[in-house]
């Protein structure tokens, strides 16, 4: 008989059973990360298919090209994560920052 997740995050905290395994939360599991990019990847399709079906109107001449949506869509969430990655980096402390300064 195999033990189940919460079985092993058990014997892994020694018993405590208030520690939970950090593969518990749903977002961490391999399938649900699967699940999520292939609904990413439909919704992505499914842009570009309906911009086939429908024509749609540019107002810029760029902005009616086909797909141009999902493009600038993708474009701007990595824009947006490459600068909360870069704002990470300058509003980084180190560990002892507070510790540091409670000290004088």
């Amino acid at each position: 008989m195999s033990a189940s997740r919460h079985d092993k995050g058990r014997a892994a905290n020694n018993g405590n059973e208030v520690l939970r395994n950090k593969d518990d939360a749903w977002l961490a599991r391999p399938s649900t990360i699967r699940l999520l990019w292939r609904v990413f990847a439909l919704v992505l399709v499914a842009s570009v298919v309906a911009q086939l079906l429908f024509k749609v109107k540019g107002y810029f001449g760029v902005d009616g090209w086909l797909g141009f949506g999902a493009v600038f869509g993708f474009l701007a969430c990595l824009l947006m994560v490459l600068f909360a990655k870069v704002l990470g980096w300058v509003l980084k402390r180190d560990d002892g920052y507070y510790r540091k300064r409670d000290d004088v």
